[in-house]
């Protein structure tokens, strides 16, 4: 079941995330939103550091040198592509430590075995799939039940379940919890976006409309998470017969809307298994 924590502050070592880009970003502002480090203790990495001034400016500590990072902290993120991670862990490979490090592998369609046979050490790997709404801890993180130690797949869940919600899954389900959540985020983006169209094309303000949409994309999703109910359920509730809630529901529906949907997220589940076959 997914769950959600408060996070605990004082962490014991300084973080690294190896991987400056959107997602190490915004996991390392999530972070210190939720009080579970200040950002002098976090590291971020970037083969072009410059591109990080303004985090530098926010008082991170935003370097080049991956193996620095890895010998400064306990906790590793690897959130760089899949295509660039064979290099990343050869090049960290001598500096992990198995009885130091816990590692943490955010990337796409790479197994944690893969990783450890990579660094060819028995160090400890969790994977975990969270999506962008890390930086306003409100992720759909899902993690994979794996072999490493307890304490060690506890303590990287209590650093999503600090930016989010999360969920232990097994690991062959992760290809498919990427299509779903960090994908999904989105698709359901794209859903708001189209919404606040068509509210514009009915007479309200762009700016109107976005937040009109947004906001009530927000409390759809909070009747079924507080109420663990069913979507149709709650559809019932607001589709009266011959009424214009039911109309634009099938009117939808005509269109492909529910389809358009599951195949988007079943072709973004298809593609994410061939970025692995790619760098495999």
């Amino acid at each position: 079941m997914a769950t959600r924590a408060k996070a605990k502050a004082g962490p014991a070592a300084p973080l690294a995330i190896l991987g400056g880009g959107n997602m190490g970003v915004s996991i390392a502002r999530g972070l210190v939103a939720a009080g579970s480090y200040v950002p002098g203790d976090i590291i971020l990495t970037r083969r072009q550091p410059q591109l990080l001034e303004r985090l530098a400016r926010e008082g991170f500590s935003v370097q080049k040198d991956n193996r620095d990072a890895v010998r400064r902290a306990r906790v590793v993120i690897l959130a760089v592509r899949p295509q660039h991670l064979a290099d990343l862990l050869k090049e960290i490979s001598r500096t992990v430590s198995p009885a130091r490090h816990l590692i943490i592998s955010i990337v796409t369609g790479v197994s944690a075995d893969e990783v450890v046979r990579a660094l060819r050490k028995p160090v400890r790997v969790v994977r975990a799939m969270p999506n962008i709404a890390v930086e306003t801890r409100e992720s759909m993180t899902c993690i994979a039940l794996s072999d490493v130690p307890a304490e060690a797949l506890g303590e990287a869940r209590a650093i999503f379940d600090a930016l989010g919600s999360t969920l232990m899954i097994d690991e062959e389900l992760m290809v498919p919890a990427t299509a779903l959540c960090a994908c999904g985020i989105a698709f359901f983006l794209r859903s708001i976006r189209a919404a606040s169209q068509g509210g514009i094309q009915i007479g309200f303000h762009s700016d109107d409309a976005l937040v009109m949409a947004a906001q009530t994309a927000r409390g759809a999703a909070s009747l079924l998470l507080n109420a663990r109910s069913h979507p149709e359920g709650e559809i019932d509730k607001v589709t009266t017969p011959s009424g214009c809630t039911i109309a634009g529901l099938n009117e939808m529906e005509h269109h492909g809307f529910s389809s358009a949907m599951i195949m988007g997220i079943v072709t973004a589940a298809q593609q994410a298994t061939k970025l692995f076959e790619k760098r495999s």
